[in-house]
């Protein structure tokens, strides 16, 4: 199945120098992300100077996010997988003591003072169309031709029923031999015959003293 990439969230990571230390993401839900040095925010931001507290760092708009900076930050922006370019003070949009920068689809928005830097960028959602296309279809068909040849293959090489009959009969046979020529080993392999009464030996008769009684 198809999946369409729909930029409907935000997606935040706090870095200092080169090593990420926090990551954050929100939703299409998230109309409004507050930051500040508190855990109890949606954007826990310390090590920024921030004018007030909270402070409104994105707002979501049609195009994608109205992203807010501090006055103490430098502001920089990649298009496209570029690298990062500071934002001439004429790119910034202005209203009173706010200035903010636009951030659609294609952009990555970073915001650094000293050593820390917040990157700022749409995250990626996937939503899936219906239907199967023409490439999962023809996959389909051969992943099914592959599951029906593997009978045909065990039958063509010789796994059919009566071979696999045959086979057993063999084997039963070469175990009996192999019995019958250990019970010959062992004196074992003529079968003992019953004794007839004819047989066993006349142990006679015998007169017993007269004083011998039985008590």
């Amino acid at each position: 199945m198809k999946t369409k990439a729909s930029h409907d969230g935000l997606f935040c990571e706090l870095y200092w120098g080169t090593t990420r230390n926090e990551a954050w993401n929100f939703g299409p839900g998230q109309t409004r992300v507050l930051a500040a040095p508190d855990e109890t925010v949606p954007l826990p931001l310390y090590g920024f100077t921030l004018p007030e507290e909270p402070f409104l760092i994105a707002e979501r708009t049609l195009e994608g996010y109205r992203i807010f900076v501090p006055p103490a930050s430098r502001v920089e922006r990649s298009r496209r997988g570029e690298a990062f370019q500071p934002v001439p003070d004429t790119e910034l949009r202005r209203s009173g003591a706010s200035a903010w920068v636009e951030l659609t689809a294609e952009d990555r928005v970073r915001l650094s003072q000293g050593e820390l830097s917040l990157l700022l960028a749409p995250s990626v959602a996937g939503k899936r169309t219906g239907g199967l296309s023409a490439r999962d279809l023809g996959l389909l068909a051969m992943l099914l031709a592959l599951l029906l040849s593997i009978p045909v293959g065990l039958l063509l090489a010789g796994h059919s029923p009566e071979h696999m009959a045959e086979s057993n009969a063999r084997a039963l046979a070469a175990a009996r031999e192999k019995e019958q020529a250990e019970r010959k080993r062992l004196g074992v392999d003529t079968p003992a015959r019953p004794l007839s009464p004819n047989s066993l030996p006349d142990a006679g008769v015998r007169t017993l003293p007269g004083s011998f009684g039985v008590h």
